[in-house]
């Protein structure tokens, strides 16, 4: 059994959400993110092509199998134990959000452009506007608190695949709530004796993006056929500027892509294969069906080489919308190269190998 220890700490806050909807310290997401990057491990080791249920049978060894016949059930060789399960420490979100980003498509009743909360803009869901930005729950893991994660495994075949899934956890890891926009950003630390993380990107986890949109699942890091598809701002002081340059850049990628019409015409527009619902532009069809597609740029905070300051990450998880969506894989790529290049020709962004 290999037993690896390392510190989890939060750089931006998180929303993980219990029973009551209120953040508190557990185990079930952070495995469930481990099982999410031991997927795109598991596709870098086939890349011929994966089989879905082949994988679902790989997958079962490690992290074990509910099913209805008992004996095709098993329990999961992978143990994780924090050192805490208490409550978030943020209890209020009263005077935090003070940053104001513009948005061109939120008017006032003038039809005067309206700044929004740069956090709210970003955290919409646990976070929600009651005179001013709040928290929905009743608490949440503030940006700093920290715990101890200890993680057990068979050695064997599997282990060496797991390691890889915690280098890409630590990476470009997210836990809770609107986690894609780079809350609940984290880092891994070594404690007693555990392995340092890579801090580097195995070529094999990338993937020219075009080729990725073969899958309707993120499988791997895209890559242009050059260089990964992966930018990095400027070294910030605190999380809340990070937030706010993130939330001025996925403005702008977002609203790049004009509607034909302020009101919706139910039809299938650019912007809605960035993802979808767009607010105030349903498509009739995807309506009907409750379709949702979630965004393939993902976001993480990370900590900068001097320990304090901090970079806000953006990559590029390229996958297919699930057939529902009746996909046009031409508009989608065309939308993707406009999203790629206004990255690249942002002065505030550098491409990153990692």
């Amino acid at each position: 059994m290999i037993e690896l220890k390392y510190r989890l700490q939060f750089h931006t806050p998180a929303f993980l959400g219990n029973a009551e909807q209120s953040a508190q310290w557990r185990t079930p997401p952070i495995k469930a993110l481990l099982r999410q990057w031991w997927r795109v491990v598991y596709a870098a080791d086939h890349p011929q092509g994966v089989s879905i249920n082949d994988m679902r049978r790989a997958e079962g060894q490690p992290f074990g199998v509910a099913a209805d016949k008992s004996k095709d059930s098993r329990k999961s060789q992978v143990r994780l134990r924090l050192s805490r399960w208490d409550e978030g420490k943020l209890k209020s979100w009263a005077g935090q959000d003070q940053d104001r980003v513009a948005h061109p498509e939120v008017k006032n009743r003038e039809g005067r452009v309206t700044p929004v909360g740069a956090q709210l803009y970003m955290g919409y869901g646990p976070l929600v506007f009651s005179q001013g930005t709040a928290l929905k729950g009743r608490a949440a893991i503030q940006a700093t608190e920290h715990a101890d994660l200890s993680i057990a495994f068979p050695s064997g075949d599997e282990a060496e695949r797991l390691q890889r899934a915690l280098v890409l956890m630590n990476l470009y890891g997210t836990l809770g709530g609107r986690s894609r926009n780079g809350w609940g950003s984290f880092s891994l630390q070594p404690l007693d004796g555990a392995p340092a993380l890579d801090t580097t990107l195995d070529k094999s986890l990338t993937l020219p993006w075009g080729d990725a949109l073969t899958q309707d699942w993120p499988q791997a890091i895209g890559t242009d056929g050059v260089k990964p598809l992966i930018w990095q701002t400027g070294a910030l002081s605190d999380w809340p500027q990070v937030m706010r340059r993130l939330a001025e850049t996925k403005i702008g990628l977002r609203t790049q892509f004009k509607f034909p019409h302020e009101r919706p015409d139910g039809q299938i527009h650019d912007r809605h294969w960035l993802s979808y619902p767009v607010t105030k532009h349903d498509v009739a069809a995807w309506k009907r069906e409750n379709l949702r597609l979630p965004n393939a740029l993902r976001f993480k905070v990370r900590p900068g080489a001097d320990g304090k300051s901090l970079h806000g990450v953006i990559f590029h998880m390229p996958c297919l919308p699930p057939p529902a969506f009746r996909p046009d894989r031409r508009a989608i790529e065309q939308v993707w190269q406009q999203v790629h290049a206004r990255l690249d020709a942002d002065k505030t962004l550098t491409r990153i190998a990692a």
